[in-house]
C-alpha cells in the first residue's frame, strides 16, 4: 500500500492508498516546530485508529511546501514504515508540462494537483485550491501547467482584518443570512464569503476566456466547501486531490524509472 503526504503551510494531508482504491484519509494541523517524534506518534495512532498495519506499506510519496518539514517526514518514512519516500520536486516525472517562466518556483503540490485533473477530469482545466492561500491553477486542452493567480486565503483574510482593527473581532467563516448585513459579525462574513464568491467567479470568468469555453472548474483545500456552496461556477469539489496527484505520481516513477523527467 502506499502513504502520500501533502504537507501545506496549515494542513498536512495524509491518505492510504490500496492500488487505487484511498483506503484511509486525514487532515491535520501543521506544527512547524513539531519534532520527527511528535509527528511519528501522531501517525502511528492515526493507523492505530484506521486499523492499519504500518508494515503493510511498501511506499510512501510525499508533496512538501515546508522545508523544514519535508526532512522530518522523509525521516519518519524510513523509520515507521523503513521506505525512501519519493519527493515531489523537479527532478521527478510528473506527466506534465510546466510552461511557468521558471519551473522550479511552482509549489510540488500545484504540479500534483494538476496530474490529478488531467487523470480524472480531463483539461483544459482550472484548479482553485482553497488553503493558505487560494490559487488558481490554469492547465491547457493538452494538459500542461500554464501558471495561474494566487491570492490571500481566507482565514489569513480574516486573521488580518480582525488582529489589525481595534474593533472588530474573529467571526465564523460562514455566509451570512444577506449580502448587506446588519450587524459587525454578519457585514465581516458578507465581506469575507461573498467578497471570495466574487473573487473566484471573477477569476474563472477571466481564465475561462484565456482557456476556451470547454475548461473544468475543480476546487480543493479545507474551506472549498464554503464557498462552493455559494456559487454554481465550481463543478467539483475533491478534498483529497493532491493525494490523487501523489499516487499517480508514484506510480509513473515506479512504472518508467528509464525516462527522462517530463517537468
Amino acid at each position: 500500500m502506499l502513504l502520500g503526504i501533502d504537507i501545506g503551510n496549515s494542513n498536512i494531508v495524509l491518505g492510504v492508498f490500496d492500488g487505487a482504491e484511498l483506503r484511509a484519509s486525514w487532515r491535520v494541523q501543521t506544527r512547524i516546530l513539531a519534532t520527527t517524534e511528535e509527528y511519528e506518534v501522531l501517525v502511528a495512532g492515526l493507523f492505530g485508529a484506521a486499523r492499519i498495519d504500518p508494515s503493510t506499506i511498501d511506499g510512501v510519496a510525499l508533496a512538501s511546501v515546508v522545508p523544514p518539514l519535508t526532512a522530518a517526514f522523509a525521516e519518519l518514512a524510513q523509520r515507521m514504515f523503513h521506505q525512501p519516500p519519493l519527493v515531489v520536486d523537479a527532478g521527478v516525472r510528473t506527466g506534465v508540462k510546466i510552461r511557468y517562466d521558471s519551473p522550479r518556483d511552482v509549489g510540488a503540490d500545484r504540479v500534483v494537483n494538476a496530474a490529478a485533473v488531467c487523470s480524472h477530469y480531463g483539461a483544459p482545466a482550472c484548479i482553485i485550491d482553497f488553503g493558505t492561500g487560494t490559487t488558481f491553477d490554469a492547465i491547457n486542452a493538452a494538459g500542461e501547467y500554464l501558471g495561474g493567480a494566487i491570492a490571500p486565503g481566507l482565514e489569513i483574510s480574516l486573521q488580518a482584518l480582525a488582529g489589525r482593527t481595534a474593533r472588530l473581532p474573529n467571526v465564523e467563516l460562514r455566509p451570512p443570512p444577506a449580502a448587506i448585513g446588519r450587524n459587525t459579525v454578519h457585514a465581516m462574513q458578507s465581506g469575507l464569503v461573498f467578497g471570495y464568491v466574487a473573487l473566484v467567479e471573477g477569476m474563472v470568468e477571466r481564465f475561462r476566456a484565456e482557456l476556451g469555453p470547454g475548461m473544468r472548474v475543480i476546487g480543493t483545500g479545507g474551506l472549498a466547501d464554503v464557498i462552493a456552496a455559494e456559487t454554481t461556477v465550481i463543478e467539483r469539489i475533491d478534498p483529497w486531490l493532491t493525494l490523487k496527484g501523489l499516487r499517480i505520481v508514484y506510480d509513473l516513477n515506479r512504472a518508467e524509472p528509464e525516462q527522462e523527467p517530463s517537468s
